[in-house]
């Protein structure tokens, strides 16, 4: 941290320097005047590094304080300004399938890159300029079902972001009660999963039987990029209250048997669609086993977000799930007020929730991939589906995802890697008999198969 400071504070003496350079004009009245769209012109005609730099950081101040019709402005003119030059292109590519020879194969790739990328990497070397790539990402994202000509420009931005924050650069760090205090409120802030009431569910989430780990960038040392919470207890988890109560005991992590990842937080929303979650578990796995070798289980609980949305298309669609006359009469009352507190009610309805929620994570599909985000992340990296816990998440959030459910994958350090290879070369799904005996016959996968049988299951896939 203390050189990332230094870093940047050395780049801020530079843009000084180069802003002497330009005697004044960027910060003169006139200067305040400027366009973004200016700005960026000049960034890429400057020739020398400060000059650049001191432009960059212009760039940067100016960003962060635009209004959103200023902020359309701007990424309409990189977007019509910096774009390919398709005559090149075309032409380039005309001199390769000539010649195929490695001169024109480089004028090709270079011809075929937009200028606005070497405009992101301009900004990206003012103090603060990667944070603000990330932030313009996170507001093109914002706008493009609105302004789908920005597409181009999210394709740029998520290009260079994937080699910025690829793994080599980022640092897994263990965060505690000592962590500065500018990262822990962060954590509370980030927290979608099991919300935080405050700093007293904080520190019992970083109590002795508890672990909070997180990837950071050294160009945003006080800003987790995503971070994962893992409770150190007997046994596997069937329930988040006990994980999450501010009020338990404390227990002794070196008694414990079992490690539960029951949150992960993507805190840059920027970043989104650049995977970190499968390399920080696989660490925090690793780490967790040489800290406290008594661990026998690496697990999770996590929620299943889409079953509820999923749940409710599947009722108002007759040719669903065939569910009988009954069945379907008895799931029509969850969307009555007050049925969870209906304790006869929730026994009559846990068969057919249980098992439609084991027909939703076993065989509704995105393309090719499980519908669930959730199982499509863990059943990706190599865990196994374990075990759905009925009554597990009872707070309004985790009723409306799910009806309470909980999932547990199981991270065996033996069996990940074969379980991500079947996964990624032939779809086929870890998944506990358990599970798949509460799967109706006709919706089981053909073992005779590699790939899962679609055409049994595409009228559940919405």
């Amino acid at each position: 941290m203390v050189d990332t400071l230094r870093f940047n504070n050395f780049l801020h003496n530079v843009a000084d320097t180069g802003l002497e350079l330009l005697r004044g004009r960027l910060r003169s009245s006139k200067g305040r005047g400027k366009s973004l769209r200016i700005l960026s012109h000049e960034l890429l005609s400057t020739q020398g590094e400060a000059s650049a730099i001191a432009i960059a950081r212009d760039i940067v101040d100016r960003y962060r304080n635009i209004n959103d019709t200023e902020r359309i402005r701007f990424f309409q003119s990189i977007c019509d300004d910096f774009d390919v030059d398709h005559d090149a292109v075309l032409a380039a590519a005309k001199e390769y399938c000539d010649s195929q020879n490695r001169t024109a194969l480089r004028e090709l790739t270079r011809s075929v890159e937009s200028k606005r990328q070497d405009l992101f990497r301009g900004i990206n070397m003012a103090p603060g300029g990667t944070g603000t790539i990330v932030e313009m990402r996170r507001d093109v994202l914002h706008i493009l079902g609105r302004h789908p000509q920005f597409e181009a420009i999210e394709f740029d931005l998520k290009h260079l972001l994937s080699s910025w924050f690829n793994r080599g650069f980022l640092m897994l760090e263990r965060i505690d009660w000592e962590t500065p205090a500018i990262i822990l409120e962060k954590l509370i802030e980030y927290e979608t999963v099991h919300e935080m009431k405050g700093w007293g569910d904080l520190r019992s989430r970083l109590a002795d039987d508890r672990r909070c780990f997180a990837f950071f960038h050294p160009t945003l040392p006080n800003d987790p990029l995503i971070f994962v919470e893992v409770a150190l207890v007997k046994n596997l988890a069937q329930s988040i209250d006990p994980i999450i109560d501010a009020g338990r005991p404390i227990t002794n992590p070196h008694h414990s048997d079992t490690a539960i990842f029951y949150s992960i937080n993507n805190c840059q929303e920027g970043l989104r669609g650049i995977s970190f979650g499968n390399l920080l578990i696989k660490q925090v796995v690793r780490q967790l086993a040489q800290e406290f070798p008594n661990l026998k289980n690496f697990a999770t609980l996590s929620p299943i977000p889409g079953f509820g949305r999923w749940f409710r298309s599947t009722l108002e669609n007759s040719d669903g799930i065939a569910l009988s006359a009954k069945e379907r009469k008895l799931m029509l009352t969850t969307q009555t007020d007050g049925w969870f507190d209906d304790e006869n009610l929730l026994a009559s309805l846990k068969p057919t929730l249980v098992k439609l929620a084991a027909i939703y994570l076993s065989h509704a599909r995105r393309r090719d991939e499980p519908l669930d985000p959730v199982a499509r992340f863990h059943l990706r990296n190599g865990a196994s589906l374990e075990r759905i816990n009925w009554l597990a998440d009872c707070s309004p959030n985790g009723i409306k995802q799910s009806f309470g459910m909980l999932v547990n994958y199981i991270y065996d350090p033996e069996k990940i890697v074969q379980n991500h290879e079947n996964y990624v070369s032939d779809r086929k799904l870890a998944i506990s008999k358990d599970i798949l005996e509460l799967v109706p016959q006709q919706l089981r996968p053909d073992k005779s198969k590699k790939k899962l049988k679609r055409n049994k299951v595409a009228k559940v896939t919405n």
